[in-house]
């Protein structure tokens, strides 16, 4: 073991979910050790202490998890878990923390983003409870990356970390394990694995798409074997370093082929797609794409009949700019809805204090209180226990739910790379107006409200500001603008629009036709598109 001296580097701020930068950026000289010894300062050390190291396969995470590895030791950590060949998707890791009462893991991703050299990588941390670091630990860890001068590290060769069992790294345990293993046992003890079995042995056909990312060992290994789907059920199931050359973003933008396949002749029952880390889902029927709002909102109000939630939900929370089709489901069934930030980690907090047990961002994240993260797979099986149970498609199920509770018509609409100056000034200028918009009238709606929005814990009482601009109209619809701290380069502005439709004669518009009134709207007020130079959003989920 010894020290390396360094200095601070700039911009090591961890986002929404950790720090992200391009690849390259990471594998520059003491990037990556500084960071890593910034978190195990902000946590008070390392020593003595066990942890869970895995990623989702993209490149440069082999690399990575040799340092981590090395520097834990240096640092004096007794034992460290790791996913065979340093893989764990983020949901798995999280139960592997919970499971192993674990001090934390360090987990190398950047989710969606795409991978390779030329692309992504990230790394976060997540706390004792398998959750996301929340804010003000990930304060002090960006604190520390401002005052670093030295880190630890040993010497040694490489861990082997593609063969199961134990191995010794100095005075620290290293536990390679089966990175699927543990996952697949909790869900089954979640779901109902016999009625979706009988319900596949019948015909009924899947298409899952894991875009070559970390979720193909998972999904192969339970809908394949463990449930009997047929083989080829799962396609890219492979985790490639660069995901095979696609964006390994569970939309209908991205995941492009699932779509095709879905929209074509002789469509499979159902389809879905997960993400680079697993922790996000897609959710589709034969020419039926069904929005994350509304499939939190169908979870809601079907989990019951899932044999790990049959007493029911505490309740359920939504990140704000997420549509409110889950709150119409949780009023009907008598239970609390907690709106919060977009951050699974403010999720954690209501989770562990016992408030609520499903939790959904429109991001494409759905979960429960299983883990501490979203959870891709989780989510699939929820809607094929879901399926198997009441007997019916994907169609009848979405129209059903909305015969009962109306439709939250619901788009997001992504500006990508943005220049940044541009996209600040953007939402600089749009606060600064704010107090000014009540009153007027827009493509013939009344602002009715407009706020920047702040959430305050009602846990630890922790306060939030400046969590997305919203503009409300008089009849319930609104849009909502915030910046996006997940992506590596220039600035992400998403614009997130909602009305609420109750005639069944209207269910059956395409979301832009809907919303059309209100994306002029937004226009108006921000001025995206004209601000911006872009004809358009980059992304439209």
């Amino acid at each position: 073991m010894h020290t390396v001296t360094t200095q601070p580097i700039e911009g090591q701020k961890p986002g929404t979910s950790g720090l992200r930068k391009k690849t390259r950026v990471f594998m520059q000289a003491h990037y990556l050790e500084n960071f890593v010894q910034s978190v195990f300062d902000a946590i008070g050390g390392a020593a003595g202490k066990t942890f869970v190291v895995g990623g989702d396969g993209r490149y440069f995470n082999d690399r990575a998890a040799q340092v981590i590895l090395r520097m834990a030791a240096a640092n004096g950590a007794a034992h460290v878990i790791v996913g065979q060949g340093a893989l764990l998707s983020t949901p798995a890791a999280s139960h592997l923390i919970r499971l192993n009462k674990t001090d934390g893991g360090l987990i190398m991703s950047a989710s969606h983003n795409p991978g390779g050299e030329d692309e992504d990588f990230g790394i976060k941390f997540n706390g004792p409870n398998g959750g996301p670091a929340p804010e003000g630990l990930t304060d002090k860890i960006f604190a520390r990356t401002t005052e670093i001068t030295a880190y630890q590290i040993t010497d040694a060769q490489d861990v082997d970390l593609n063969t199961i069992g134990t191995a010794a790294l100095g005075n620290m345990k290293v536990t390679i394990v089966d990175p699927v293993a543990d996952y697949a046992a909790l869900l089954e003890t979640l779901f109902d694995f016999d009625a979706i079995r009988a319900m596949i042995k019948g015909g009924f056909r899947i298409s899952f798409d894991a875009m070559n990312a970390i979720t193909g060992p998972y999904a192969t290994e339970i809908i394949e074997n463990r449930l009997g789907a047929a083989k080829g059920s799962v396609v890219h199931g492979t985790p490639l370093p660069d995901f095979g050359g696609m964006h390994p973003d569970p939309n209908p933008t991205w995941a492009h082929e699932l779509m095709a396949t879905m929209n074509g002749a002789d469509a499979p029952d159902f389809g879905a797609a997960s993400d680079g880390d697993g922790d996000r889902n897609m959710i589709v029927g034969p020419n039926v794409y069904v929005s994350p709002s509304d499939s939190l909102a169908v979870l809601a109000a079907n989990a019951h009949l899932a044999k790990g939630y049959t007493k029911g939900l505490a309740g359920v929370a939504r990140s704000m700019p997420t549509s409110a089709a889950a709150d119409r489901v949780a009023e009907k069934l008598g239970m609390p809805c907690y709106e919060t930030p977009t951050g699974w980690k403010f999720f954690g907090n209501l989770m562990d204090d016992g408030r609520v047990t499903l939790c959904g961002e429109e991001s494409f994240g759905t979960g429960s209180d299983h883990v501490r993260e979203k959870d891709g797979v989780w989510a699939v099986l929820m809607w094929l226990n879901i399926l198997a149970k009441r007997k019916m498609s994907v169609a009848q199920i979405m129209q059903d739910h909305w015969q009962t509770y109306g439709r939250n018509y619901y788009s997001r609409h992504d500006y990508e790379a943005i220049d940044s100056d541009i996209a600040n000034t953007l939402v600089a200028d749009l606060r600064a107006k704010l107090a000014d918009l009540p009153g007027q009238t827009v493509q013939g709606r009344t602002i009715a409200n407009a706020d920047d929005y702040s959430y305050t814990d009602p846990v630890d009482g922790s306060v939030s500001d400046h969590q997305g601009i919203r503009v409300i109209f008089d009849d319930g619809a609104r849009f909502v603008i915030r910046l996006s701290g997940t992506g590596t380069s220039g600035a992400t502005l998403r614009l997130y629009l909602e009305a609420l439709e109750l005639d069944p004669a209207n269910f059956d518009h395409d979301p832009q036709d809907a919303l059309a009134s209100i994306i002029a709207a937004a226009e108006d007020v921000a001025g995206i598109k004209a601000r911006t130079g872009r004809s358009g959003p980059d992304v439209t989920t």
